[in-house]
């Protein structure tokens, strides 16, 4: 199978990511925070490292401030639900994933906030425009994509951290397609809340994220439980991370975010995104050329502004169709609307959704080929 779905969930794992999981069941097998023995210790020290590489490449100052979540899904509903008051405003990208429009419909069901939507345009300038014109005296913050999970399109997180900054407002970044690809600065980059899907870009195993926390930032809990600290108080602690981590870790998982991100810092976060890169320009400027094939993306024009992620489509074909057929000829894709229909909705291809490839550091130029020569066969049948 040549893998081109990585925007999901990134395949293969490095061998150091997999050794990582499977020493932790052997070597980090007790409860940390739960017990005095020296196996708890060991977890413990483990976790508090995993912390602080995570802290030390996000650019927050304490690796308490990093939250271990299930996945970026996860962190989003903390974060938004965590500031979340009744009669409280959010504005959001035109570009976002469910995991954070849903949240934020629910709430709005419920009857406890509103947001709106700003429309990403093709100029940073525009973008921020309709950003402010959306601000009201009860917005509380703007949610953000680092870039779109089908198109790539990567609005200017710092002209928006800017705008966020101007009007005291929080700003949450679903970073779920850029971390470990781009650099990324919470501190610098005036990110107060960062969401990562660490099972992505970090190279991780499923089901691990992390919500990033840049300073002090009273939220609200979703879930409540034990933390192996406070256990005679009967409120939910409110230091940090034990306030929203509840129950027990997964440790073997978090050993995994530990050695992926260790992954990521030794290949290089430049080396990988210019692969990357050079791999979907390669593929975007072959789909141009291939009759009946309609490519999203101008990569010649924008460039920089966009992430390691195309969609096409083959004229006069549902998405799910040709997906159906790649995988026939042993290609892995994402098609549909990929959980995402407000950018469908802007780019026309809510009938249709499209078909996206994602690359990985791990794609080479056979993988690439066969793709391409697989398209070409479908698009001429």
């Amino acid at each position: 199978m040549v893998y081109f779905d990585n925007a999901a969930t990134t395949y293969p794992k490095p061998e150091s990511v997999i050794s990582a999981v499977s020493n932790a069941m052997r070597f980090y097998g007790a409860n940390p925070g739960r017990a005095g023995h020296d196996m708890a210790f060991s977890t413990a020290e483990m976790i508090y490292n995993t912390r602080k590489l995570a802290s030390d490449m996000f650019g927050v100052d304490k690796p308490e401030n990093v939250v271990f979540t299930p996945n970026c899904t996860y962190a989003l509903n903390c974060a938004i639900k965590g500031l979340a008051k009744k009669g409280s405003h959010f504005i959001i990208s035109s570009l976002e994933h469910n995991a954070v429009v849903r949240p934020l419909e629910t709430l709005k069901n419920r009857g406890v906030c509103d947001y709106s939507i700003a429309r990403v345009e093709k100029y940073d300038g525009e973008t921020y425009m309709n950003f402010e014109r959306l601000i009201r005296d009860n917005t509380v913050a703007i949610i953000c994509t680092g870039a779109s999970n089908v198109f790539g399109k990567m609005p200017s997180l710092r002209g928006i951290a800017s705008l966020c900054k101007n009007y005291g407002l929080k700003f949450i970044v679903d970073g779920a397609q850029i971390s470990g690809i781009y650099n990324i600065n919470c501190k610098r980059d005036g990110i107060d809340i960062l969401c990562v899907a660490a099972h992505k870009g970090l190279y991780a195993p499923m089901s691990s994220g992390m919500m990033i926390i840049n300073g002090d930032i009273p939220l609200e809990t979703v879930v409540e439980g034990g933390t192996g600290s406070y256990s005679a108080v009967l409120s939910q602690p409110n230091n940090l991370p034990e306030r929203f981590e509840s129950g027990t870790l997964s440790v073997p998982l978090i050993a995994g975010i530990n050695a992926g991100m260790k992954f990521v810092n030794r290949v290089g976060i430049e080396n990988i995104r210019s692969h990357e890169l050079s791999v979907v320009k390669r593929i975007n400027n072959e789909l141009k050329s291939i009759p009946n094939v309609i490519a999203y993306t101008d990569f010649e024009a924008e460039y920089e502004s966009f992430a390691p992620i195309i969609s096409f489509n083959i004229e006069k074909m549902n998405s799910e169709e040709v997906g159906r057929l790649l995988n026939e000829n042993g290609i892995a894709v994402r098609s549909g609307l990929h959980c995402a229909v407000l950018a469908h909705k802007i780019y026309g291809t809510v009938e249709t959704g499209t078909v996206r490839i994602a690359p990985s550091y791990f794609t080479n130029k056979n993988d690439v080929n066969l793709l391409l020569k697989s398209i070409i066969k479908i698009a001429k049948g």
